[in-house]
């Protein structure tokens, strides 16, 4: 071997973000010149120079380069030991290389940073914001967090009060700030605040201190009671729009159709108002054949007179048999029915009342109840004719009082026939399945009259 090379120094110590020098001793025992380069090697080599970096020596001289360590003040150049090694490499014998090691003991140094993220922030009932805290040093480090307020108007808690850093890490903690006392209305209320974050450990380090202000916001928010007038003043509105316009309107039209409802009820058939006709003609006749008998055969007047009155009362019988029964003496007769419908089916019918063999009824009252507020209709009928047709939307209980009474032949029937659109619901109890309508009907029973003998 040609080559000879050695450290100054195999163990030396250097401060993160410092230099430390090491004098490298190179002979050449060979008998030519010789050039020599140098290389580092090891975790060190990132951060080390040697000057210069060739060396040229004659046979038998000796050369000293130096050999620069300069670790950085980073979480990069951990703390502790780290080997390194300068590779001495002649130009012309590059197998004859040689390597002097040695140790670089790298002291520690804590530097740690903070930041409020946000540092301002705002709420009602609470506010919260993380503390980041990063590890700048290069060797593991304990971060106590406190905080404190001016005043004792908020209260501070943290999720974690101690931190664990690695070197170059950066960890998160959660600060929830509660006011003492509730704000419901007014002007926002700010509360300074400061977080304090102390490295624990034998490293020593200045705490980091970080300043953040919570707004307490009021519970109640300013445009609040403008709402609330202009929705007492809305709702006034349209109670006057609907007292003073909609509801006459309603209640017109409601009393229109029950009128056209009770009319086509008490409106007569056309056999009833053709055997009216009848009766009357008939003794319209008979009065003045009773005049002519008195003229041409010299009859008392007074007779005649008889005549014409006992066929005028004949005729008159007839017709009211016929028409509405004139409202005899009779068997007082009540009858009620229920009929439930679904919705969104057909209609359902039901009988109220059928006259026996032998009789007729006469209707004088009618009595139609939708104790549920159903909507659709129901429709009230005798043998096929319509009497009543109502929406139960218009109505509760509704009840009619015919003066003249509504005939109802023997072997008849009253009918209720419900079409079901909407179930209502009643007042504390839960909605039904269907709609459920009821009838009451009064009147009398009396002997069907007899067939009026023809006369030839």
């Amino acid at each position: 071997m040609t080559t000879a090379a050695s450290l100054d120094t195999t163990a030396v110590t250097a401060e993160p973000g410092g230099r430390i020098d090491v004098p490298l001793q190179v002979r050449n025992s060979g008998s030519t010149v010789e050039e020599y380069r140098f290389e580092v090697v090891g975790p060190a080599a990132a951060w080390a120079t040697v000057e210069p970096a060739s060396l040229s020596l004659f046979p038998g001289s000796t050369g000293t380069a130096v050999l620069a360590l300069s670790p950085p003040r980073s979480s990069e150049a951990l703390a502790g030991d780290v080997p390194f090694g300068v590779r001495v490499v002649p130009t012309s014998a590059p197998d004859t290389t040689v390597v002097p090691e040695g140790v670089l003991t790298v002291l520690p140094f804590a530097s740690i940073t903070g930041e409020l993220v946000p540092r301002g922030f705002d709420g009602a009932w609470r506010g919260n914001t993380d503390v980041a805290v990063d590890n700048h040093g290069n060797t593991p480090v304990t971060v106590q967090l406190t905080a404190q307020s001016d005043s004792s108007r908020v209260r501070l808690r943290f999720a974690r009060e101690t931190v664990e850093l690695a070197p170059g890490a950066a960890e998160l903690s959660r600060l929830t700030v509660r006011p003492a006392r509730r704000l419901w209305r007014g002007t926002p209320v700010v509360h300074p605040f400061q977080v304090v974050a102390t490295p624990m450990g034998d490293v020593p380090h200045e705490s980091v201190v970080l300043d953040g202000t919570y707004q307490q916001n009021a519970i109640l928010p300013r445009w609040l009671p403008r709402a609330l007038v202009a929705a007492v003043a809305a709702l006034a509105a349209l109670a006057v729009v609907w007292f003073a316009l909609l509801r006459p309107v309603v209640q017109s039209a409601a009393r229109e159709e029950s009128k056209k409802q009770v009319a086509a009820a008490l409106s007569p058939s056309p056999g009833a108002s053709g055997a009216a006709s009848g009766g009357g003609s008939a003794g319209a006749s008979a009065g003045a054949g009773g005049k002519g008998q008195d003229a041409a055969g010299g009859g008392s007047p007074s007779s005649g007179a008889a005549a014409g009155s006992t066929a005028g009362s004949t005729g008159g019988g007839t017709g009211g048999g016929g028409g509405g029964g004139g409202g005899g003496t009779g068997d007082p007769r009540s009858a009620q029915a229920e009929v439930k419908d679904a919705t969104g089916g057909d209609p359902t019918a039901g009988t109220v009342f059928t006259v026996p063999a032998g009789q007729a009824f006469d209707l004088t009252d009618l009595v139609a109840q939708n104790p549920q507020g159903d909507s659709g209709t129901v429709v009230i009928a005798a043998e096929g004719r319509t009497l009543l047709r109502l929406a139960l939307q218009n109505f509760r209980d509704q009840d009619y009082h015919f003066v003249t009474p509504i005939v109802v032949p023997d072997g008849g029937k009253i009918t209720m026939t419900v079409t079901c659109t909407e179930v209502g619901k009643p007042v504390g109890s839960p909605t039904p399945a269907q709609c459920a309508e009821s009838v009451l009907v009064g009147g009398t029973l009396r002997p069907a009259p007899s067939p009026s003998p023809t006369t030839a």
